[in-house]
């Protein structure tokens, strides 16, 4: 059974209920009996987001799940839109939930609708620090490095 690690953002309304609410949706499609692992919840400030965007929550879950990659992008997305995420129409707009797969076990996948590993977390704390809180020894499908290793080469 895959392990999935999935991140979880939030800029917008109560953002650590968001987190929470999203932890649970998540808690209701992971494999029972398989350890659910959440990372505590960093308050980060925005990323390549419009002037102005209000500062993020995030946190990672890494959960065992019975499917595909394909079928658990369909999940995450259903997550996002049961908590009120609409698409904005500015790349990077503030946001109720983001839930995003970062990786699927050992799967490597590059289509249009999904890349695992997610091409950019190792260029993103808000990502690496939290996943390196529950997982610091993974090494990613195509890396060399330990997910510590990547979040201690990230400059301050």
């Amino acid at each position: 059974m895959p392990r999935v690690g999935i991140a979880l953002g939030s800029n917008l309304g109560d953002r650590l209920a968001n987190i929470e609410a999203a932890r649970g949706c998540l808690r209701e499609i992971a494999m029972p009996g398989e350890p659910f692992l959440a990372a505590s919840t960093y308050q980060t400030e925005p990323l390549h987001c419009p002037p102005g965007s209000p500062l993020f929550c995030n946190s990672v879950v890494e959960i065992g799940f019975d499917g595909d990659p394909f079928e658990l992008l369909e999940l995450t997305q259903s997550i996002e839109s049961q908590l009120g995420r609409t698409m904005a129409p500015e790349r990077n707009a503030p946001r109720i939930i983001d839930v995003d797969l970062l990786y699927f076990g050992d799967e490597i996948v590059d289509t249009e609708d999904l890349v695992l590993p997610h091409p950019r977390i190792g260029e993103r704390r808000f990502v690496l620090e939290p996943l390196a809180e529950i997982r610091p020894d993974l090494i990613l499908p195509g890396q060399k490095l330990r997910i510590a290793e990547l979040l201690d080469r990230l400059p301050e």
